[in-house]
């Protein structure tokens, strides 16, 4: 199982105000070593005006289907990391991107950490992207930030859907600041597992896994057309 948790600088803020993070969902890389996929700081809330404008935004584009989005995320399926954690074209996007420079701008460290970062969330966010799905499905380098967009945003749940972004929590404690892996689900088993299609997992690596629903903290659901 790849790493997945972050030791923030300001950890003390993560639990405070990373949940009001609203317009595209933000966490930024520290200087840490131990930097992952979860327990991001965040020192700066966005504005009301911005959640509204996202949102109108989300309305007057273009659903699109689980089922592209599965499909996307399915093609990446023995993607690996290198030996430094790094050098996936998720990472890649994910540096170039805007939203690593807001995310910096707002948590500080440093936007080439991101390049090195277990990438969970960065993979799920490269597919949304792909898919042009991303005003509904957000974007994100951090677990816990990811699952509070979708949570203050009306789009959280406990109902395995495809398509759905399922955060998972180790511990099994359903607390949503402990929050541990992100991946998207492809279909409920319907026997208390299912299966999925995850990024920064086993070896560093995309892969499809079956996953007890006993470690899942939630599910947050874009819009599909489907």
């Amino acid at each position: 199982m790849a790493k997945n948790r972050l030791t923030p600088k300001k950890h003390n803020l993560a639990r405070v105000l990373v949940g009001a993070s609203i317009v595209l969902v933000g966490g930024a890389a520290t200087t840490v070593p131990a930097l992952a996929d979860s327990h991001v700081s965040g020192p700066q809330a966005e504005s009301v005006t911005e959640k509204t404008s996202a949102e109108t935004q989300a309305q007057s584009l273009p659903k699109v289907s689980a089922e592209r989005v599965l499909d996307i995320a399915a093609k990446q399926i023995g993607i690996s990391e290198n030996a430094a954690g790094g050098g996936t074209k998720f990472q890649d996007w994910y540096v170039s991107s805007q939203r690593a420079k807001e995310t910096v701008a707002r948590d500080g460290g440093r936007i080439q950490d991101y390049a090195n970062a277990p990438w969970c969330a960065m993979f799920v966010s490269w597919v949304g992207e792909q898919a042009g799905a991303r005003p509904t499905m957000g974007w994100d380098a951090y677990t816990v930030s990811y699952a509070k967009w979708f949570a203050d945003n009306g789009r959280w749940g406990q109902t395995p859907k495809p398509g759905a972004v399922v955060f998972f929590d180790w511990g099994g404690s359903h607390d949503i600041d402990a929050i541990d892996h992100v991946g998207l689900v492809k279909k409920d088993n319907g026997d208390g597992t299912i299966t999925t299609i995850e990024g920064n997992t086993g070896n560093g690596k995309v892969e499809e896994r079956v996953r007890p629903v006993s470690q899942v903290d939630g599910y947050g659901y874009p819009s599909y057309n489907d």
